[in-house]
């Protein structure tokens, strides 16, 4: 083995050469450059030093190591050229054919999950966050007895995909797994239930909810910032927000709104982290409106969409939930492009184009989602007693207070508002 391979998991990540491989199985939608790319990217965001790409036509995948022995011995003296301690492959590689290329290649190997698993347990910053990645970790491990089980007890980030005792402690405990993973779901259930009265409460309220979905890096951060005033992380770097972020915001006609940030999809988004992140995602799945993030400068931005709906289908979002394409990063796009999407965009009336980093056509974007949340609002007048502070207060904050005047010794609002709150309003009078 190489000398990288017994090293600490900190050291070898941060800094670590790696070649970053694409096997072609054919039927993917996006192009090989495209592929190596994001991964390349992804690898960038745990600090990974990317040298080399390669994409590899497989016709027929191997049991054994997926590609084929010419094939390994190609990669094998890119990575000793390059002095690589990782091969990161953008696919799913068995237990078997990961543990045979490490041999073959004697470098650190690791696929897409792995990857973005290792991600994850860097950035999750809350404690419901780092349960939820440490769950889907653990599941994803349990069938893959080529690492330690040291991380089970660290306190801090990472899952030790990247280093660790190597194959000396290969031996795992999977009792321990299963009660581990066993009172991480208890944990969650726990953390579900609280998060579960929390919305009853809000719904209570009610305060309409606004979620920014899209893929990861297209600006949802961003674009969050801008219209709450926030400082939300909001880098270039994919998967920059795990743990969804909440705010408050005003829109026109409606005093209060809830708007919540959550993390990126990515195509092929492990089916472990789907599962462990549903309850964060429970805020998209309960949403009042949608704003789908979309970085409408990617060359592959329509796959992106693809994604994005993909997941949003997996996590039981209902289909009749009004949404919003935001065609964001206008600001990247030149004049001649940008003339034939803005006449595209105009065609429909589902789409918003606009820049988060500069602001342009945002004020549009806010205007659009107060009229697709007020849509079936109506006109009522409603009389009050002069003195009744309280009663106007309440008209001001659930409804959009039109006129008022006072008529004798009443005051006369003409409010537009939903006719649930209306009905409520007058469940408050009688």
């Amino acid at each position: 083995m190489s000398g990288g391979f017994e090293r600490d998991r900190d050291e070898f990540a941060r800094g670590a050469k790696a070649i970053v491989v694409f096997p072609d199985l054919g039927g993917s939608s996006r192009d090989a450059d495209a592929r190596l790319e994001e991964t390349a990217g992804l690898a960038a965001a745990i600090g990974v030093e990317v040298v080399d790409r390669v994409a590899l036509r497989v016709r027929t995948p191997r049991a054994a190591t997926l590609i084929g022995s010419g094939q390994i011995e190609e990669l094998a003296a890119r990575a000793r050229m390059e002095e690589a301690q990782l091969v990161v492959f953008d696919g799913a590689l068995t237990p078997i054919q990961q543990r045979n290329l490490e041999t073959a290649l004697e470098t650190k190997v690791i696929d897409r999950t792995g990857l973005i698993l290792e991600i994850f347990g860097e950035r999750a910053a809350t404690a419901e966050g780092r349960l939820q990645v440490e769950l889907a970790h653990l599941d994803y491990q349990s069938g893959r007895l080529v690492r330690s089980w040291t991380h089970l007890e660290r306190q801090r980030g990472g899952f030790g995909f990247l280093g660790g005792p190597g194959e000396t402690q290969i031996e795992a405990d999977r009792r321990l797994i299963r009660d581990r993973m066993a009172r991480l779901r208890r944990e969650l259930d726990q953390v579900t239930r609280t998060r579960g009265l929390h919305r009853e409460r809000r719904q209570r309220a009610p305060w309409p909810v606004i979620a920014l979905v899209g893929y990861t890096n297209a600006g949802k951060s961003t674009l969050f910032n801008r219209l709450t005033g926030s400082h939300v992380m909001a880098e270039d770097l994919l998967f920059a927000t795990l743990d969804p972020t909440l705010r408050q915001i005003s829109l026109p006609g409606i005093d209060k709104a809830i708007l919540s940030d959550t993390v990126g999809f990515v195509s092929e988004l492990p089916t472990q982290l789907v599962a462990a992140f549903k309850a964060t995602l429970e805020e998209v799945v309960s949403a009042d409106l949608l704003i789908h993030v979309r970085d409408i400068a990617h060359p592959d931005s329509e796959a992106q969409r693809a994604d994005v709906e993909a997941v949003l289908e997996e996590i039981g979002v209902d289909e009749t939930t009004p949404r919003i394409e935001a065609w964001n990063k206008l600001d990247l796009i030149d004049a001649e492009d940008r003339a034939a999407l803005l006449a595209d965009a105009h065609r429909r009336d589902d789409v918003m184009t606009i820049s988060a980093l500069t602001g342009e056509e945002v004020d549009d974007l806010i205007r659009q989602a107060a009229a697709r949340l007020t849509t079936g609002h109506r006109r009522y007048v409603i009389a009050l007693d002069p003195a009744d502070g309280a009663g106007a207060a309440w008209l001001h904050q659930h409804g959009e207070v039109l006129s008022h005047h006072v008529e004798g010794d009443r005051a006369r609002y003409e409010v537009r508002m939903a006719e649930r709150d209306f009905d409520r309003f007058q469940q408050r009078t009688h």
